[in-house]
């Protein structure tokens, strides 16, 4: 792996570009749902990024998976984030507190710690134990700071833990079988599999039924171009190029920063608690990032 002074500017950058898209889209996926069903949404945003993508692909021709293989890999990885872990997350959304949705999913750095040496070879020492466990303790000040007390639907806690579970798989499949491929193929491919499997699943189960205003077109360029394009390939990209623990330590930033973003976009305040909670995450990631194993 090349060191800090020797990545490219675009790696460099890539984890805060990818933790403001994807901590946002938390906030705009909640809007979304207010005017459209969980399934659709997915076939819909998918199916706008193939019809974006397939023209790019047409013009530049990048080369082609050459192995069986990893055509199956990439499937597998789009299967596990973008089928499973998003239409999990979206029906836990609908039944969950966004405090207890958030704290659920940043417990994902703590069970790639666990299985990462058995899975993928990683040694996780105790710095970046430490590091781990002080980003917990910061996002969960941030959602205590920030929600109220309120029962949980039992319903929403398993879908969220799903979710939290097939984001995991995807991200170790990812670093052990992933292969260099070139983002418009990946891309193309990952999202292809999750539309032909979201749009039936959307058409055997929902109404289908979409009432466009501006503010769900905003929602889904959002989505399309923000979270399924641009984060996804940084998110890939991330973790091919660096240790898999320190990757998924971004994650314990999602929480804070969403309930950040939630402030303007949904009206939820931010408590000076939740400030303190932030910066006790901030202190975490940073020394899962720079810790060796």
């Amino acid at each position: 792996m090349s060191t800090p002074a020797h990545k490219p500017l675009w790696l460099r950058l890539a984890p805060y570009i990818f933790l403001t898209l994807w901590s946002g889209g938390f906030a705009v996926a909640k809007l979304g749902l207010r005017g459209i069903e969980p399934l659709t949404l997915l076939a819909l945003r998918y199916l706008a990024v193939v019809v974006l993508l397939a023209p790019v692909f047409a013009i530049l021709r990048p080369a082609l998976p050459r192995r069986a293989a990893d055509w199956g890999h990439i499937a597998v990885v789009a299967v596990l984030i973008q089928v499973v872990y998003f239409s999990l997350a979206f029906f836990a959304m609908q039944r969950l507190s966004a405090g207890a949705m958030a704290i659920i999913v940043c417990l994902q750095p703590i069970l790639v710690g666990l299985i990462a040496p058995h899975f993928v070879g990683e040694r996780v020492g105790g710095l970046r134990w430490l590091g781990l466990a002080l980003g917990l303790l910061g996002a969960a000040t941030v959602i205590v700071a920030r929600s109220s007390v309120a029962v949980e639907s039992p319903v929403g806690i398993g879908f969220a833990v799903a979710a939290l579970l097939a984001m995991t798989a995807g991200t170790l499949w990812e670093k052990r079988f992933g292969v260099s491929q070139h983002p418009v193929t990946q891309n193309l491919i990952a999202y292809v599999t999750a539309a032909a499997l979201t749009l039936p699943w959307a058409f055997a189960t929902e109404t289908m039924h979409v009432t466009w205003t501006w503010p769900l077109v905003l929602v889904m360029a959002y989505l399309i171009i923000g979270n399924s394009i641009i984060s996804m390939t940084l998110l890939l990209a991330m973790i091919r190029h660096g240790e898999v623990s320190r990757v998924s330590s971004l994650f314990y930033l999602v929480p804070p920063l969403s309930a950040l973003i939630a402030w303007p976009v949904l009206g939820e305040a931010m408590p000076p608690l939740a400030w303190a909670g932030f910066a006790l995450a901030a202190l975490g990631v940073a020394l899962a990032a720079r810790a060796r194993g």
